[in-house]
C-alpha cells in the first residue's frame, strides 16, 4: 500500500542487484523482535543504528566532529561517547539534534550503500529507523513498517529505557508521525500481538520477498 517502488541508481544503470527491503517503525514498535526473526530465516541484516555506533566509536572522524560541535563533556574518560548524555540534550533541544544529523546522516547513508552492494543473498533488510525523517528511501526496492499504537510505543519505551511519560512522548514527538511512516509503506507488519501472531507475519513476509526476489532474476 502507499508508495510505489522507485529503481535505485544501481538498477537504472542496469545492474541486477539484491532486493532490499528498508525496515522501519516508530520507537518502541518492535524492530529488533521482527529483524531477528528475519535473520533466523536467513535475511542478511545491515542495522543503521550499528552503524552509528561503529562511526562513533573512538578514533572515528564522526565522533571527533560530534565532541567539536557537543563540546569534550561528550566524551567519558576513556574517550567513548556519553550517548545517554548525548541523547537528553539532544532530544530537548531541536536545533541541536539537527546539527547531530548533519554529523550523522551522511556517513550512515554513505556505510549503508556499502554494506547494500556487498549482500548476495536473494533479499536483505536494512533497519532504518528514521526512514521517513532521513529521506533514505532511495537505498530501498520496498519499505516494511512495523506498527504499533502509540499508547503501546510510549508504554515499551518508558519500561525499556526506564524514563517518564514527559521524556517517552518528547522522544515521540521527534519522530515522523504514524502516519506519515504508513504511508510509505509497501507492507505493514501489526506487532501488537502476542510472539506466535510476529512469528506467521515475519514467516509470510520472508516467503514474500523470496519469491520476489527470484521473479527480478
Amino acid at each position: 500500500m502507499g508508495r510505489s517502488a522507485q529503481p535505485r541508481l544501481s538498477e537504472l544503470d542496469g545492474i541486477l542487484t539484491v532486493l532490499v527491503v528498508g525496515l522501519t517503525g516508530g520507537i518502541g514498535s518492535g524492530k529488533t523482535a521482527v529483524s531477528d526473526r528475519f535473520a533466523r530465516h536467513g535475511a542478511p541484516v545491515i542495522d543503521t543504528d550499528l552503524l552509528a555506533r561503529e562511526l562513533v566509536e573512538p578514533g572515528q572522524p564522526a565522533l571527533a566532529a560530534v565532541a567539536a560541535e557537543f563540546g569534550p563533556e561528550c566524551l567519558d574518560d576513556h574517550g567513548q561517547l556519553r550517548r545517554a548524555h548525548l541523547r537528553a540534550r539532544v532530544f530537548a533541544d531541536p536545533a541541536g539534534r539537527r546539527r547531530l544529523e548533519a554529523i550523522l546522516h551522511p556517513r550512515i547513508r554513505a556505510l549503508a550503500r556499502e554494506r547494500i552492494a556487498a549482500l548476495t543473498a536473494p533479499y536483505g533488510l536494512v533497519v532504518i529507523p528514521l526512514l521517513a525523517e532521513t529521506g533514505m528511501t532511495d537505498l530501498v526496492d520496498r519499505i516494511l513498517v512495523v506498527d504499533v499504537p502509540e499508547a503501546e510505543q510510549l508504554r515499551r519505551v518508558m519500561a525499556r529505557d526506564r524514563i517518564d511519560e514527559i521524556q517517552a512522548r518528547r522522544i515521540l514527538a521527534a519522530q515522523a508521525p504514524r502516519a506519515r511512516r504508513l504511508a510509505l509503506a509497501t507492507e505493514i507488519l501489526d506487532n501488537a500481538g502476542d510472539l506466535d501472531h510476529l512469528d506467521r507475519q515475519v514467516a509470510a513476509l520472508h516467503q514474500r520477498y523470496s519469491r520476489l526476489a527470484t521473479a527480478r532474476d
